[in-house]
């Protein structure tokens, strides 16, 4: 391994940085967890049912039939696009909110201070570290007596570091206080963040409630679909079936797997993104819209996220004999007159002005001497912690004026006056005899949402757990301003050592948790988890990365780090804690609408593949065309889109796979029932009628344009004149009971509230008028109906299917009213309706 030599005082020559970087030696930003545009598009556009739909469609236009290969690749073409498209979107706008935060840095290159992008940084450079500059790369400081970083974004502590001539300052920290010059020693990957970072972006998938029941419908219906498909294959085989008809049978076949269900899934998702957005909250991960909406209990940071990560000056207490304006102005003054503010200076400067002294001396704050102090012509003043000055107190405090506010977890600084310097003889800071003027007290700024945030989660029944690397009294004070129950705080360091099962309890019991680590923000998360709790995870450092991966929902601040932004589902591009309630009303609103979504669809394509088993056990002709089947998506796909809009952000249905079995089981028999007597009608009216001799020309006419086909010259003409026309009437009778299914399942009134509570919202009945409306139209469009493989309206479907659509709507009312599947099966429900 080769040996890295410290870096000259005088830093690197512009050739040797230039080596260093060819070598492979710069500060390369880890690449992020989030896949290139080509992956996106190749993950969704060929994946493995979409290969099949391809085959199937290669197929059809090879034999001719156009229309029938676009409805069979459509779909899948369709989902992938609207699945690509949102984490293409995404992407961009993460990548775009990355560039904005890539500030210059300080290197010494040829003996001169230059500003250079944090990627250009190489091993061995020398860096120029002042107050507020983030720190790009982790490496000892050279110089600068001590110099003060916040690694709070890396552990979650927010008191600032001390650090020394010889001490490591690490990657993703934050200068505060003091000045100096770093050696770069390990740079991009090799970093600190740079590992936390290749960590935290492991790729790793959690499929939402909702994904996962879909995939098990899926996989019972494909399952089912093969063995309907042998049976039905081997029966044309037998019977000499064209090539041609038996691409369609299979592509009508591949058609009932309820892959559309993806598409509607991936379209609310979309839309539900879309509208998140407009609240602040960027999805990066689709199925985090709906994951949001399943939430029960919050986990948090405090500091950048219920705080502001700022302090705030909340009361000055005047002390003795001395006046509030004489406190006041002396405080200003100490804030105003120190040459390197810290953030206690910088809350007392926002807070009040102050008189220009001309300064004799000054100690700067640090966290090993607690105090700061000026000498001024005005006097000596001294600022620090009330302990660390009492010592040398002329009178001591009034009892309980500090620790009453401590308790409160606000921050108490005494304000004190001398007579003498701040230093002894070999010039070392040394405290003389003080006199007690005032207290400062200071408090975390809460972010001006958290409050009603807070309230607005807990009536939602979600609980909200705070996890923090600050002092356990302190997070439970800042919980109690945001509303939080705080009980007895718990250190991390109970838990080390705790076996899951000891963990479990006091994580069910807890609400804040103080001085944590990273690690044990994770196992709280997987605890929760374990007890299955639905887990979201807010945090905006570093250390926060490997929870959220962890949690069910990952978010992350817009100023938080790079890190979290990138592995986080959402983020909150706005730092507003806010945007969490309506972004769960949103995912809620649309799990709710894709759940009526998806009764109205399985019942539609378990009534389908009911009919095709009882025809092809009558022995008729297959009941359907690959085009046809293409209205599934016309029946269900138009009105997911309103019923999503519409639905109402209550929680998610725990027992949907129960219901939706209650439902579906009863509606496809009672659906398939009639549909095949339907096909059964009509095919025996034309077949009978042709064979009589007696058919009218007009109609011989109409027939031979529906079929390509001529009367008593192609030998499969009757059969082909029976098969179109019963197929136009069980279409016909499908589409139109798929719409009023949507009555059974948003009843206005009491007609169709056989199934569950009158909604009294008048929405879905015009939507469903609108529907039928919008389907006749199709029917008697000569371009749309002959594109879905029908025929014109005629008196013989329209005999047929109005008086098959009223017995099915007396049937499914006695049906659901009476709740006879659920006696026959013996099931005991409570009655769900009003």
């Amino acid at each position: 391994m080769e040996q890295v030599m410290l870096a000259p005082a005088g830093g690197l020559t512009t050739a040797e940085a230039e080596a260093r970087r060819r070598r492979g030696e710069s500060n390369t930003a880890v690449q992020g967890g989030t896949r290139g545009y080509a992956e996106i598009l190749r993950t969704n556009v060929f994946s493995f049912y979409n290969l099949i739909l391809f085959v199937i469609g290669g197929a059809l236009l090879a034999l001719g039939r156009y229309s029938d290969a676009l409805i069979s690749v459509g779909l899948g073409l369709i989902n992938a696009v609207i699945n690509a498209s949102q984490e293409i979107r995404a992407k961009h706008k993460l990548d775009r909110l990355q560039l904005l935060d890539r500030t210059g840095v300080l290197a010494i290159r040829d003996g001169r201070e230059i500003e250079i992008a944090p990627d250009r940084v190489v091993r061995g450079d020398v860096l120029r570290i002042r107050p507020g500059d983030q720190i790009v790369v982790d490496g000892p400081l050279l110089d600068g007596g001590r110099l003060e970083a916040d690694e709070s974004l890396l552990t979650g502590e927010s008191d600032p570091v001390v650090k020394h001539p010889g001490d490591d300052l690490r990657s993703g920290s934050l200068c505060v206080a003091g000045d100096g010059h770093q050696e770069a020693r390990d740079v991009g990957a090799g970093s600190y963040a740079g590992r936390l970072t290749a960590e935290a972006r492991r790729s790793t998938t959690d499929k939402t409630p909702l994904q996962r029941r879909i995939e098990l419908i899926v996989r019972l219906v494909m399952a089912l679909t093969a063995l309907m498909s042998g049976c039905i294959l081997a029966q044309a085989a037998l019977e000499g079936f064209s090539v041609l008809r038996v691409v369609q049978i299979t592509a009508v076949l591949s058609g009932l797997v309820p892959y559309g269900l993806f598409f509607l899934i991936a379209l609310a998702y979309t839309a539900g993104a879309v509208r998140i957005a407009r609240h602040g909250a960027l999805v990066q991960q689709v199925n985090a819209v709906e994951s949001v909406s399943n939430v029960d209990v919050v986990c948090t940071d405090k500091t950048g996220t219920l705080t502001t990560g700022q302090l705030g000056l909340e009361e000055i207490v005047p002390l003795g004999e001395h006046e509030y304006s004489e406190a006041a102005e002396a405080l200003g003054g100490v804030a105003h007159n120190c040459a390197s503010p810290n953030l206690t200076a910088m809350a007392i400067l926002g807070a009040l002005s102050g008189p220009v002294w001309e300064v004799r001396d000054e100690v700067p704050f640090s966290s090993s001497l607690r105090w700061s102090g000026v000498v001024t012509t005005d006097g000596t003043w001294v600022l620090g912690a009330p302990d660390a000055l009492a010592a040398r107190l002329r009178q001591p405090l009034p009892a309980g004026e500090v620790a009453e506010r401590a308790g409160r977890g606000l921050r108490v600084l005494l304000l004190a006056r001398a007579d003498e310097g701040l230093r002894d003889a070999a010039g070392r800071p040394d405290l003389p005899m003080l006199e007690p003027v005032a207290l400062a007290v200071l408090a975390d700024e809460l972010r001006p949402e958290v409050v009603e945030t807070v309230a607005r989660l807990h009536a939602d029944g979600v609980q909200i757990k705070v996890l923090s690397g600050d002092d356990p009294r302190t997070v439970a004070a800042i919980a109690a301003r945001a509303g939080i129950a705080a009980a007895e705080p718990v250190p991390g360091a109970a838990l080390d050592g705790l076996d899951d099962p000891a963990l479990d309890e006091i994580v069910a019991r807890t609400s804040v948790f103080g001085r944590v680590a990273p690690e044990h923000k994770e196992r709280i998360v997987r605890s929760l988890r374990r007890r299955g709790r639905y887990v979201a995870m807010i945090g905006d450092g570093v250390n926060d990365a490997r929870a959220l991966k962890q949690a069910h929902v990952g978010v992350a601040m817009r100023s938080g780090s790079a890190v979290t932004r990138d592995v986080a589902d959402i983020v909150l591009v706005d730092d507003s804690f806010a945007a969490l309630p309506p972004a769960q009303h949103e995912g809620r609103k649309i799990i709710n609408g894709i759940g009526v979504s998806l009764y109205v669809f399985l019942a539609r394509v378990a009534s389908q593949g009911l009919v095709i088993l009882a025809v092809t056990m009558l022995g008729l002709s297959f009941p359907y065309s690959p085009t046809q089947v293409g209205l599934t998506m016309f029946t269900v796909g138009i009105p997911t889109v309103f019923l999503t809009m519409w639905a109402k952000p209550t929680p998610p249905d725990p027992h949907m796979l129960r219901n939706l079995v209650r439902f579906v089981t009863p509606a496809a028999v009672v659906t398939a029932t009639f549909g095949t007597a339907i096909y059964t009608i009509l095919y025996s009216m034309i077949k009978h009628g042709f064979s009589s001799g007696r058919t009218p020309e007009r109609i011989i006419h109409e027939f031979e344009r529906s079929t390509g086909l001529t009367y008593a010259v192609d030998a499969d003409f009757t059969e082909a004149a029976a098969t179109i026309l019963a197929q136009t009437g069980l279409s016909t009778f499908f589409c139109f009971a798929s719409f009023l299914l949507i009555n059974f399942l948003q009843p206005y009134s009491r007609v169709f509230g056989a199934w569950t509570r009158r909604t009294g919202d008048r929405r879905p009945v015009w939507l469903v008028a609108g529907l039928c409306l919008t389907f006749s139209a199709v029917l008697n469009v000569p371009f749309l109906w002959e594109y879905f493989g029908l025929m014109k309206p005629s008196k013989p479907v329209f005999f047929v299917v109005l008086p098959a659509l009223i017995l099915w709507y007396l049937s499914l009312t006695v049906m659901f009213r009476l709740r006879l599947f659920d006696r026959l099966l013996g099931l005991d429900f409570a009655d769900e309706k009003d």
